[in-house]
């Protein structure tokens, strides 16, 4: 079988620096994809971005806080709802979905989440439902794609941990990719506007994403750079031939 790689960028929107090396690791570098904070900052700059440059996928970030790992345990940065109220936990993805679709101008090509909320109930459960009734992939939850996390640059205790994200090592991940498509995810973007818990590391990581030697092995190893319209482009192409 080939190897094909959605390379996908999360937090578009979320500010002007992450919006600005999304966009720079889109078109200098190996990103074909983004997942958009609906409710971010700079989220209609982005979608605006994305309706002019359809070669981008765009899908929903759902965001519904984030948690930083202090004193030996993880603590809330924000929170967007209470996610022990079913009612208004819907209710706010659901709003997410429709500021998404409203900025894009269509549905989202993927789901995923901040921080990967949606891998546990009850949030797994609305969003594999809202999934299917798009028709969609749901990161972690599609069989025909593979995710790949690695390219990181904390532990996962959130301490730094830079040489995951260099250059060597997003190659190593790339030629170490299994037959078949996977989404490598990745955090591409400029400092210093948000507090987060995931900041500088963002400037290491689009220097990688776009070093030539990253294409250079992209070629070499005979990996397809896909986005995920691809997937769906694919999908139909296979309905029609088994007409």
């Amino acid at each position: 079988m080939s190897r094909a790689v959605i390379v996908n960028a999360d937090d578009f929107g979320q500010s002007v620096g992450i919006n600005r090396g999304v966009v720079q690791a889109h078109e200098r570098g190996i990103v074909t994809s983004a997942s958009l904070m609906a409710r971010g900052d700079a989220a209609h700059a982005a979608a605006a971005y994305a309706r002019g440059h359809p070669g981008l996928s765009v899908g929903l970030h759902i965001d519904l806080g984030e948690w930083v790992f202090r004193d030996g345990t993880w603590v809330p940065v924000y929170e967007r709802v209470n996610r022990e109220d079913l009612r208004a936990l819907e209710t706010e993805i659901r709003a997410q979905l429709s500021i998404c679709r409203e900025l894009l101008g269509q549905d989202p090509s993927h789901l995923d989440s901040h921080q990967h909320v949606h891998i546990q109930e009850p949030v797994r459960s609305i969003v594999d439902r809202i999934g299917a009734e798009l028709d969609v992939p749901v990161r972690h939850r599609w069989p025909r794609l593979r995710y790949d996390g690695r390219f990181y640059g904390q532990t996962g205790t959130g301490d730094p941990w830079p040489t995951n994200i260099s250059t060597a090592r997003l190659m190593e991940l790339l030629r170490d990719l299994r037959d078949g498509v996977t989404e490598m995810a990745c955090h591409p973007g400029y400092p210093g506007e948000l507090v987060t818990m995931y900041d500088a590391e963002r400037e290491i990581e689009l220097h990688a994403l776009c070093d030539p030697d990253v294409r250079r092995v992209v070629r070499d190893e005979r990996i397809e750079l896909i986005a995920f319209s691809d997937l769906r482009d694919r999908k139909h192409a296979a309905y029609m031939a088994s007409r």
